[in-house]
């Protein structure tokens, strides 16, 4: 069974950066595709960016790909997400997901373990 502990957000001015960190329990996290949604107040939970279980492939939204960077470290069973150019509607929830298939993928129905989320919250 796998934990997920996201950290790394809090309050930030518009073009302002943030790294997201997330921390995986267990010892299959090489094997794990890995994820970011996020969920903005009164609106579904969204796809931001994933990472093949190798790193070797990442995908984005179209409104994160210039700005955000989807990046893990084995090693340490840790998976970041570096948002940069930060605006208000960036302001939400952030979840990372791991996904037992190791893809990676933009469907939030195939990941299998969730984290608890951590806030962002961009001001204008």
């Amino acid at each position: 069974q796998v934990q997920l502990v996201e950290s790394g957000g809090g309050l930030v001015q518009a073009g302002g950066s943030l790294r997201l960190s997330c921390a995986a329990s267990g010892r299959a996290f090489s094997s794990y595709g890995m994820g970011w949604f996020r969920q903005a107040p009164g609106k579904e939970r969204e796809f931001v960016a994933a990472i093949s279980r190798s790193g070797g492939s990442t995908a984005y939204r179209d409104s994160v790909k210039d700005r955000f960077t989807i990046s893990r470290h084995n090693a340490k069973n840790t998976v970041y997400l570096q948002m940069n150019s930060l605006n208000p509607e960036d302001t939400a929830v952030y979840y990372c997901a791991a996904d037992e298939g190791g893809w990676g993928s933009a469907r939030i129905d195939l990941y299998d373990y969730w984290g608890q989320g951590t806030q962002v919250t961009v001001s204008s």
